[in-house]
């Protein structure tokens, strides 16, 4: 057996684990602390009762985990060492130690509370901080806590918090070094913008022209990334023979396999970050990271999963590249730069600070949790997080106004799906049908079936050849006609239908009717006869906050139940129904694609959610006829169902939805908006000197445009009014003279009367040739204060601005004068203009 870094610490590691009862271990990624580990607690008298659980984060892991520890004692997997994993166990009564996947430990706990016959648990790469792992620790810590003192814990990461979660669990820490291999790390000297592919296949050409052997392992975001990598890398990898092998967690066993075993043939891996952790691929001497991940999201206001193309945190960084240096000296190229790498955050944020919580919620419901918000997770999850799933629950019935699970939500957490899809299950059951209802979950479950419709990142989608009911419906009647004929490579072939996607569904139903066969839950029956409308219903039933209309007929945007909108995928078959569910949608920037539809019918509504339909009796504007009617509607939380539109003549509140509607468009085409804003600085200038009056503000002019709009039914007809006047009226008599009073439209001029210019932020002005001001001793006022006086030469250009017209005639007048009677002898320029008469022009000279 080769030596690892952690043996000589193992022997400490048992004692603590066994005395303490609680441990977290740091051990550098190479340290064999995966292996080595649940090796020693099960070769350890101090642990030879009870199985030991050791949970990894992706089912490759678990299996090559316990195939390695099984090889390290010479026997079988499914012995001592055996594991489960979804649709696979490999195990025997003698198996003690069992690598598990972390949401079947959950589910073990939520059956039973006790964790009967486990005397260890070992969660593995623990800083990957799933929603399951997160739920598992804190489980765990309460069930030591308060039930199960004996049980221990070990906490196990390359990259982890260690004080955090040894607070939490007051655990000891104890700390490995990983090999002493050295791994060079090599960043990105500038940008490059070049697509990905490129840029990966020219990081892979330098390592195999550099490094003289040793395996290539390219960490990239997705499957569709992968697929690009290997066009992209098909030439290369012929011309340098070197296997082109993916690694992603769609994939069958059989192929993973050929990934991470032995090769002396040298390998160019593509892999997601399912080869991130826990998972020694021997001979890989060179990493070619991407530094991007695909990081799964929740938005608990729209209830829809946000998939965001991301970078990764420097705790992933360090993983990845350690994984260069497991066997030897080894490097790692990170196609991006340094810079940007230390910008990143430490760690990922954990998912149960950004994913759905239903399942969570309702695991907590079956032990007795109805306060989720208090339950002492190691990181509390969102208050709207809780709050959504905890409503998402009530209207599925799996848990009454209380927060405790009601049956139904019992027989929803038997089954090995989301709780909308055991609602689907529950409900198909009802209608006799409870086989089509678990193929109809599990292909929603799974991912997309159809070969043609996976779509590749970055690609336009497909349009749908034709029209259907269901997107839902579609891929299960595939399905179900390819397995009727067998499900061979042929017939699923001719279906159109992806090998691996398809038989993982087949799994999956088959899990479902196991499953569904233990779940005790009276059927209630259901007299619909039509086996495609028993269907659709029970989709509705496990989505009932999804429910859309179509904008227009025919047309793609969907106004969402609870508000918002979406657009319907072209991929959708669904293009003639009014109504649909939005079974699967996507929020991207704001912006929502439904790419699973499934139409429904009003009448459905009604009969299932009878509470949530309401009628509505409203008077709205129609934009585009611009007039306003009377709309009697039922509504399904906010979406009209059925509506018929009247005359709303007469109506109370019409004539305030008819002036909203003018305010909000276009004032401008109803009242002078120059007579109006002038109205506006009048009254507000007039308020600093009497703040009795009223205010000018979009409520006053609505209140006074409703009055104007009484009887009147469209714009066309608002047009005819005079709205100015009303607005007037709606001032009062007594505002109106104090306006006149305090901030005149007018002021007289000894030979004339002139307009008062009213402006924002400036002082109000008249401007008006010198002579009307003559005779004048002082200016006008307004507001108390003086007005900004503009006086004119004859040429109507402003030759003094003022606000003090009597320091003008003494100080400034007598030389002005000089030049006025130069410019303009015809006109009066007398001595002295305080007593002169007004516009007086010289008599004409004879010749």
């Amino acid at each position: 057996m080769i030596a690892l870094p952690i043996d000589p610490f193992l022997p400490a590691i048992v004692e603590t684990v066994a005395t303490r009862g609680a441990l977290v271990l740091a051990a550098e990624p190479g340290a064999g602390k995966t292996t080595r580990v649940p090796r020693a607690l099960l070769l350890s008298q101090r642990f030879d009762v009870g199985e030991i659980l050791v949970l990894e984060p992706r089912r490759i892991a678990a299996r090559m985990a316990a195939r390695r520890v099984a090889e390290e004692l010479d026997e079988k997997v499914g012995e001592r060492i055996g594991y489960t994993v979804r649709f696979e166990e490999v195990s025997s009564p003698r198996t003690r130690v069992r690598f598990v996947t972390e949401g079947i430990l959950t589910r073990r706990l939520v059956a039973d509370p006790m964790l009967s016959g486990i005397s260890v648990v070992v969660l593995d790469e623990l800083h990957e901080r799933s929603l399951h792992a997160d739920l598992a620790l804190a489980m765990l810590r309460k069930l030591r806590a308060e039930r199960r003192p004996e049980l221990a814990l070990v906490a196990m990461s390359a990259t982890l918090d260690t004080d955090k979660v040894a607070e939490f669990l007051s655990a000891e820490i104890v700390r490995v070094p990983g090999r002493p291999y050295e791994v060079t790390i090599e960043h990105q000297k500038e940008r490059d913008n070049r697509p990905l592919e490129a840029q990966v296949a020219s990081a892979c050409a330098r390592a195999l022209k550099e490094e003289p052997d040793g395996h290539v392992l390219v960490f990239l975001p997705g499957a569709g990334e992968i697929r690009r990598c290997e066009e992209a890398l098909a030439s290369l990898a012929s011309r340098e023979n070197v296997d082109l092998v993916p690694l992603h967690g769609d994939l069958p066993p059989d192929v993973q396999d050929r990934a991470v075993r032995p090769s002396a043939k040298r390998k160019i891996i593509l892999a997601t970050n399912v080869a991130e952790t826990s998972l020694t691929i021997d001979g890989v001497t060179t990493v070619v990271d991407s530094g991007l991940h695909r990081m799964a999201r929740h938005s608990p206001w729209s209830g829809l999963p946000i998939l965001e193309l991301a970078p990764i945190s420097q705790a992933s960084a360090t993983q990845r590249a350690g994984r260069a240096g497991r066997t030897r000296a080894g490097r790692a190229l990170r196609l991006y730069l340094q810079h940007d790498h230390a910008l990143r955050p430490r760690f990922d944020p954990a998912e149960i600070l950004r994913v759905d919580l239903a399942e969570t919620v309702l695991s907590l419901a079956s032990l007795g949790v109805t306060d989720v918000a208090a339950f002492p997770f190691f990181e509390s999850p969102p208050l709207a997080a809780i709050q959504a799933a905890t409503d998402l629950l009530a209207r599925l019935g799996a848990i009454d106004p209380s927060g405790a699970i009601t049956r139904e939500g019992r027989a929803m957490l038997a089954l090995p799906i989301h709780p909308r899809l055991g609602k689907i299950v529950l409900a198909a059951r009802d209608a006799g049908l409870e086989r089509d209802g678990a193929l109809l979950a599990a292909t929603l479950a799974e991912r997309e079936i159809r070969a043609a419709l996976r779509t590749r990142f970055g690609e336009r989608e497909r349009a749908a050849s034709e029209s259907g009911t269901s997107d839902a419906m579609e891929r299960l009647e595939a399905i179900a006609s390819a397995e009727q004929e067998g499900l061979s490579r042929s017939s699923l072939s001719h279906h159109g239908l992806d090998a691996g996607a398809s038989n993982a569904v087949v799994r999956l139903r088959d899990q479902i009717l196991r499953s569904l066969s233990r779940v005790r839950l009276d059927v209630r029956g259901d007299s619909t006869s039509d086996i495609e409308t028993a269907l659709l219903r029970a989709v509705l039933a496990g989505y009932p906050d999804r429910v859309g209309k179509r904008r227009k007929k025919n047309g793609d945007e969907i106004v969402l139940a609870g508000g918002g909108s979406a657009r319907l995928a072209e991929s959708s078959v669904v293009r003639d129904a009014e109504l649909m569910v939005c079974v699967e949608a996507e929020e991207k920037n704001g912006k929502v694609l439904c790419r699973i539809a499934s139409a429904i019918e009003p009448e459905w509504l009604l009969e299932l959610f009878p509470d949530r339909v309401k009628d509505v009796r409203e008077v709205r504007f129609d934009p585009e006829k611009e007039r306003i009617e009377l709309v009697t509607a039922l509504t399904y939380d906010g979406i009209a169902i059925d509506e018929s539109r009247g005359d709303a003549a007469g109506v109370e509140g019409a004539a305030a939805v008819l002036a909203a509607a003018a305010l909000a468009r276009d004032l401008g085409r109803f009242v002078d908006r120059d007579a109006l804003g002038q109205l506006r600085l009048r009254l507000d200038l007039a308020r600093r000197a009497d703040p009795s009056l009223p205010v000018l503000d979009d409520a006053f002019v609505t209140s006074a445009l409703a009055a104007a709009c009484e009887g009147r039914r469209s714009f066309a007809e608002l047009a005819k009014a005079d709205v100015f006047a009303s607005i007037l009226e709606a001032l009062g008599g007594r505002a109106r003279a104090r306006v006149d009073e305090l901030a005149p439209k007018e002021v007289a001029l000894p030979a004339r009367r002139n307009k008062v210019t009213y402006e924002v932020d400036r002082p109000p002005w008249v401007e008006s040739r010198m002579q009307d001001f003559f005779g004048l001793l002082e200016g006008p006022r307004a507001g108390g204060e003086p007005i900004v006086l503009h006086l004119l030469a004859p040429n109507m250009r402003a030759v003094q601005v003022t606000t003090d017209l009597a320091g003008f005639w003494d100080r400034h007048y007598p030389k002005i004068r000089k030049e006025l009677m130069r410019q303009y002898p015809r006109h009066y320029w007398p001595e002295d203009p305080r007593t002169a008469e007004p516009r007086k022009p010289l008599p004409r000279q004879r010749r």
